[in-house]
């Protein structure tokens, strides 16, 4: 980041300057804006600086103008001992007048106090003399616990909220839509333009009349169509991201009130309420759970349970309690509060373009520039003619006076010759091409908010595919239950409903984040089926009084058996459950827990659910089978589904107001391990083709899934993604310990003659692996590789076929090392994990039934991958 400012007698040169060239500064100018900060600034501090350029990644530079407002010397309230001295004013950011997290210094102008900032990709980034330079608006809270955010229930005051946003700006998502005659002028000074412009003057002084026509036709109707696609473009994704509601909003004397939603700022206390709210701002849920449709920012329609913030000195982040947290953009479809009467209340996080849903829409608006080598050869081409006209015009020049030609004509064929090599009709065809592919698209129900990413999709030569949802049907189907009793698996039970009134049981009924909205059960499709399985109901209209008469507290829903005469003859289950607390799933945890009350003086219970190896580390060794990874192994690698179930007693002494306070890590801990849930997990039936397909025309196909490495590695041979007489090898990493280092192995999938299953491959170097051998890995090993083997990461990648067990951050990671190695990657996948891998990749495709998500370049309506050859072709 580099400051300029401002130099009068260096403007007014310029101005002299673009009149003297007839403008042609001004087109420089326009064309290379940097040119025009360091033609009209001089370096300077940032402090001063009335522009900043700021470097890109890529080693680009653009320009930014930093803006002031100015406010009242006594209009910001100073924290006790700030050390203000005579020049400086200290602006509070912080969560609380006596936690002051940040402080950003007025500097005195002209005896005025003014702020200054400047916004880039939309994003405030305003001066802080602590820091000495500029930062990002919501950075200044990065340090936020969430006992800070807690300490923020108390609410803003009217001149609190004044006073931050003047800091944060308002809360705006603002995507600017040009009319058409600014896009025109945009459009038609473009170099490309430019001279095609030059070239139609030239060949109708040269009475080329009916080719100077037919270009300009054809440039007209390439000019018009760009210009209404892209305002079309602007306006859909306006009104797509476009917000504005009442929210009522709490103030530190207890009132409430309603107030627009522009202007809401970080701290503000909301209400929301019990029939739902599409979410104006990023906000952190302090009192009961909501349902949440999350469908606009990851494309996934699945509503998703947002619980309440723990109350732990733990720094706050978005990512890493993102389960509390109620995102910008989505609908709340409901909200209770299951402690107490009051309606639920959360904290505003973050707005603007801060939020996760203007951080896509920033992506959208300035995407990353693409590095296309198509765009690259194409300007190292023009610039190729330009050499040949170059060569072509002396030459010329050169015979033309030895025949003494007029210096008018002579001119005339020189530049005619340079028209003649350089075709200027190039723009307009790239235009009607990439329009004409769009609509295309659209007509197959693939919707693109990325155009300049559909000419990358002929250049795709690698793709990732999700695995449920996407290669496999959403739905999973309940095979059965594999009991544990006395340390041992019982033979599998296929009906769960015939399992007598035990904890597995109660795991089944009541570990899931299922609500009734309605009459309708809302709910992941695996919960679903689970608790179809054994036919029990879910009530969420208790009473207090009931709750209270049963359980001895407030519960969030009771789950009953079925009326007797429809229960198996073999078992008769009377006893309700009541939830008391959810612990949501969490990807890069693996698993999801409950605390749960029976009437009467019965102990509290945890039940938990999830990737079966995390379940077992969670439980005490002695109630985990001595068989367990070979019934987890037999069952995965026949494909199904496997979850791990456990159970723990609470102890009595845990008062009812205690459990809501207790840390997640200590209720999933010293579990006690009841068994497997197992489903099946069935191909699409457009899978398969597709797959071979694409094989067939050398495209590699990789397979990024968050389940088990067996069932994973089973569905691939079933699609084609890996032929049946190839081998595949795991490569497995362990981390350093105290007294090993870092350790990487390769071992054989499956056995070969006269040795045993999970033979190790010496080294990798041996140099002897064909090219039917595939490599598999989990994120463990994955995250192991990318820190202590980097040098071997290309090798792995190039023959990698399978990851399992990748959190979603690696799913990302892996997209990124993969574009790396120069592969030009494609990413297909269905739901909130794929976000960022989506976002990522060259061409992410979202398989979404909503018409356009932010969450990927395309989204397709075909809930299914034979949209992926359709974007190829």
């Amino acid at each position: 980041l580099k400051g300029y400012q401002r130099v009068q007698w260096r403007v007014n040169l310029c101005h002299i300057f673009t009149v003297l060239t007839v403008g042609i500064l001004w087109l420089i100018f326009r064309w290379k804006p940097v040119l025009e900060v360091i033609a009209k600034g001089s370096p300077c501090h940032l402090s001063q600086a009335d522009w900043v350029l700021i470097k890109r990644p890529i080693n680009e530079q653009f320009p930014a103008r930093v803006w002031t407002e100015e406010v009242e010397d006594d209009y910001f309230v100073h924290p006790a001992g700030s050390g203000e001295d005579e020049n400086h004013i200290c602006l509070a950011v912080g969560v609380a007048e006596d936690d002051w997290k940040d402080t950003i210094q007025l500097q005195k102008e002209e005896e005025k106090s003014v702020i200054r900032y400047y916004i880039s990709e939309g994003f405030r980034y305003i001066w802080s003399e602590k820091r000495q330079n500029f930062c990002k608006v919501c950075d200044l809270d990065e340090q936020l616990t969430c006992a800070d955010i807690y300490r923020q229930k108390t609410a803003l005051s009217r001149h609190d909220q004044n006073k931050k946003r003047k800091v944060y700006g308002p809360n705006i998502i603002d995507v600017p839509v040009k009319p058409y005659f600014t896009l025109l002028v945009e459009e038609v000074l473009n170099p490309f333009y430019i001279f095609q412009i030059l070239s139609i003057a030239l060949w109708m002084a040269e009475t080329y009349y009916y080719y100077a026509a037919c270009i300009l036709f054809i440039s007209f109707i390439s000019i018009a169509v760009s210009l209404y696609q892209t305002r079309k473009q602007s306006v859909t994704l306006r009104n797509m991201v476009k917000l504005t509601v009442k929210v009522q909003v709490c103030r530190d004397t207890g009132e409430e009130e309603m107030v627009n939603s522009q202007d809401l700022v970080p701290g503000d206390c909301i209400v929301i309420p019990s029939n739902g709210l599409l979410m104006p701002c990023d906000a952190t849920l302090l009192t009961g759970e909501c349902m949440v449709n999350e469908s606009m920012l990851t494309g996934e329609s699945i509503p998703v349970l947002k619980t309440t913030l723990p109350d732990l000195d733990l720094t706050y982040s978005i990512d890493e309690h993102k389960r509390h947290t109620l995102f910008c953009g989505t609908q709340v479809i409901q909200s209770k509060n299951y402690i107490s009467e009051d309606p639920v209340m959360a904290v505003v996080i973050r707005t603007g373009y801060c939020t996760a849903k203007g951080d896509l829409v920033s992506s959208i608006l300035y995407p990353k520039p693409l590095g296309f080598k198509f765009y690259k050869d194409a300007i190292k081409f023009i610039i190729f003619l330009g050499l040949l006209a170059l060569i072509g015009d002396i030459y010329s020049v050169v015979i033309l006076v030895q025949k003494k030609v007029p210096v008018s004509r002579l001119l005339l064929r020189a530049l005619d010759l340079i028209t003649i090599i350089v075709p200027p009709a190039l723009p307009a065809a790239m235009t009607v091409g990439t329009i004409y592919a769009q609509n295309r698209l659209k007509k197959n129900g693939i919707f693109c908010i990325s155009p300049p990413r559909i000419n990358l999709c002929g250049k795709l030569k690698l793709i990732c595919f999700d695995k449920t949802g996407t290669l496999t049907e959403e739905g999973l189907d309940i095979w059965g239950v594999v009991p544990v009793e006395s340390n041992v698996f019982q033979p599998i039970i296929h009906e769960p409903r015939h399992l007598p009134d035990n904890p597995l049981l109660r795991t089944l009924a009541t570990c899931h984040s299922i609500s009734l909205i309605g009459n309708s059960l809302i709910g992941d499709p695996l919960d679903l089926k689970m608790l179809e399985s054994i036919g029990w109901d879910l009530k969420e209209n208790v009473t207090e009084a009931d709750s209270i008469a049963a359980f001895g507290t407030r519960v969030l829903a009771v789950i009953q058996p079925p009326p007797m005469e429809e229960q198996p003859y073999d078992t008769k289950q009377e006893i309700v459950v009541g939830i008391l607390r959810r612990f949501p799933f969490a990807s890069s945890l693996q698993r999801m827990s409950v605390l749960t009350k029976r009437p009467g003086s019965l102990p509290t219970e945890a039940y938990l659910k999830g990737a079966p190896e995390m379940v077992a580390s969670l439980c005490l060794k002695e109630s985990v089978p001595t068989d367990f990874s070979e019934m987890l192994r037999h069952y995965a690698r026949d494909g199904y589904r496997v979850l791990g179930l456990a159970y723990k007693v609470l102890s009595p002494d845990i008062a009812f107001d205690a459990l809501h306070k207790l840390e997640r890590s200590y209720v999933e801990s010293e579990m006690t391990f009841l068994g497997f849930l197992i489903m099946r997990n069935v191909l699409k039936a457009e899978t398969k083709p597709v797959i071979i397909s694409l094989k067939q025309a050398n495209f590699q196909t990789v397979m990024v899934t968050g389940d088990n490495m067996l069932t994973a590695l089973n569905v691939a041979r079933n699609c084609g993604m890996i032929d049946l007489k190839d081998r595949v090898i795991f490569a497995s990493a362990s981390p350093p310990t105290y007294d090993k280092p870092a350790s990487l192995k390769f071992i054989l999938a499956d056995p070969i003659p006269d040795q045993q299953n999970g033979t190790e491959i010496v080294t990798y170097q041996q140099e002897t692996w064909s090219q039917s051998y595939h490599l598999a890995l989990n994120g463990r090993s994955f995250a192991v590789v990318l820190e202590y083997f980097p040098n071997l990461l290309p090798k792995i990648l190039q023959r990698g076929t399978i990851y399992a067990r990748m959190a979603p951050d690696q799913k990302t990671q892996l997209v990124e090392n993969l574009q790396k190695l120069g592969y030009c990657v494609g990413m297909c996948g269905d739901g909130a994990n794929d976000c960022g891998a989506l976002k990522a990749a060259d061409a992410g495709i979202s398989l979404s039934e909503a018409e356009a998500s932010v969450a990927s370049s395309f989204t397709s309506k075909i809930n299914n991958i034979e949209c992926v050859p359709i974007l190829i072709r």
